[in-house]
């Protein structure tokens, strides 16, 4: 069933908030068509720019899936309701998510994820759990280099201010919401200087919450109890593809991916969407879940302070949900009572608008927290820093030792040739005959006591390095700031 609804009745109403809308590809359409007849009958006050995106734009040649138009509408509006959408398969195409989140400047990536027991069917009945995803950096800046034959790189960046700002949200948000605990999780037993950052951020700032509990986790661990016993997290905080995965593991532990929405938000404007993605095998067959947009619906009422309307939205949501009618994605003979497709399910919570849930738990939003404020990262006086060295990033085919000996002919007295690895791990001086090695190999050369180099010495090493025919692909500049290496050590462990 194609239904197309008229968005101009939004524009009738007193002081409507202006919202920018694209209804996505593949289910895209069906479900943001349901979504907005529901939030137009809970009484919702919304002026409505609908824009195209995705598919259809890329096809017109446009790398990232969006053109001016479109832009012009989210800066202008600041709020964007979005269906999923579909990146064409093969290169050259950008994530359209990742370029608003981006470009707009979306940082915090709210993902809440809630167990409906006994009426949608899980394992974990008490679950109910935020996730507080960063939305710009880690392994998300997309920066990727192939840099030999057999090597790729992909550099995970992670920034003071930017840990700052998605820390001190999450705290913000569960202080807000009236959230017992914030977990943060990481890997900084390994990656010690990025996830080492986000780790001792999340300990200075949570510091200044004394009444929330903090704990920090390992990734790995942590990833494994939330699927095992989600009951015990209440707000998590973590980078970005950490919390890209863990919220899709916490939606289907809850449930089902249809039921979860998410919110993106930032300084200069906020995003809401289903987490799911545009699942064109079921496009056009009306029974995909509206759930999980019309729940972002509610959290952007909540955001621009519409508490009533996303109130009697979500107790009708949850009503319906409670007389078990179901999408085919939930729907299960012992739980559910009626099976249904996209806009029937739309029509019954439309139906069920003033009613409350009579054993789940009933929203309250009498007062909106509306938006959580987002404080100006105040930049720090800046540390001493030193230059120490140079790793420089050698294409080879030999042996390490081989290697080790046309980069020593190149020293000049200031820096020396101390390590060589092999994906990380040393090979050079003292290695292992074991080790596997690939055809890249990361060479380091320090100052010696008492000499300092600077960036035209080091240009003077990579001039000798060319003569001597290595063929050298990247350099890293070695750094100490207030006398503490910014560098991996030893084995780069």
């Amino acid at each position: 069933m194609n239904f197309h609804l008229d968005t101009q009745t939004f524009l009738t109403l007193p002081t409507a908030t202006p919202v920018t809308v694209a209804r996505g590809d593949g289910v895209g359409p069906e479900i943001m068509d349901a979504a907005l007849r529901v939030l137009e009958a809970s009484g919702a006050q919304l002026a409505i720019e609908e824009i195209e995106i995705g598919e259809k734009v890329y096809r017109k040649g446009l790398s990232a899936g969006i053109g001016p138009e479109a832009w012009a509408s989210l800066r202008r509006t600041g709020l964007f309701l979005k269906a999923p959408i579909t990146t064409p398969q093969g290169g050259g195409f950008k994530s359209l998510n990742v370029t608003i989140r981006k470009g707009l400047g979306l940082f915090a990536n709210v993902r809440p994820t809630q167990a409906y027991a006994p009426f949608v069917a899980t394992k974990h009945p008490a679950m109910d759990v935020v996730i507080v995803r960063e939305n710009e950096e880690d392994l998300y800046a997309g920066i990727e280099h192939r840099q030999t034959d057999e090597v790729y790189q992909c550099l995970k960046l992670i920034s003071r201010p930017g840990t700052e700002r998605i820390v001190r949200y999450a705290f913000d948000y569960a202080r807000a919401t009236g959230r017992r605990s914030v977990t943060c999780f990481t890997k900084d037993n390994i990656m010690k200087l990025t996830d080492g950052l986000f780790h001792k951020v999340f300990d200075e700032i949570g510091a200044e919450y004394p009444e929330i509990e903090k704990r920090h986790m390992i990734i790995d661990i942590g990833a494994a109890r939330l699927a095992d016993a989600p009951e015990s997290f209440d707000v998590i905080v973590t980078p970005n593809l950490y919390g890209d995965i863990i919220s899709d593991i916490a939606a289907e532990v809850a449930g089902s991916v249809g039921l979860a929405g998410s919110a993106n938000i930032g300084i200069h404007g906020a995003m809401f969407e289903a987490i799911h993605g545009s699942a064109p095998d079921i496009a056009g067959q009306g029974v995909a879940n509206p759930s999980g947009l019309i729940l972002a619906g509610v959290m952007m009422l909540r955001h621009v302070g519409q508490a009533e309307a996303a109130q009697r939205l979500h107790n009708a949501w949850l009503a319906t949900i409670e007389d078990g009618i179901h999408t085919p994605d939930i729907y299960t003979p012992a739980t559910s009572r009626k099976r249904v497709g996209t806009q029937a399910f739309a029509d019954a919570v439309i139906a069920r608008l003033g009613e409350t849930p009579k054993r789940l738990k009933a929203a309250r939003y009498d007062t909106a927290h509306g938006a959580i404020p987002i404080p100006a990262y105040e930049r720090k006086a800046p540390a001493r820093k030193d230059l120490v060295g140079m790793d420089v990033f050698v294409e080879w085919r030999g042996t390490a030792e081989d290697l080790a000996v046309r980069l020593k002919g190149a020293e000049d007295g200031l820096v020396s040739l101390t390590l060589i690895t092999n994906r990380g791990v040393k090979v050079w001086p003292e290695g292992l005959p074991e080790t596997f090695c690939t055809d890249h190999w990361r060479c380091r050369f320090e100052a010696l006591p008492g000499k300092v180099p600077n960036k035209a010495t080091l240009a003077q090493l990579l001039g000798r390095l060319a003569a001597a025919g290595v063929e050298f692909v990247k350099t890293e500049h070695l750094f100490t700031f207030d006398g503490v290496p910014g560098y991996s050590l030893g084995q780069g462990q």
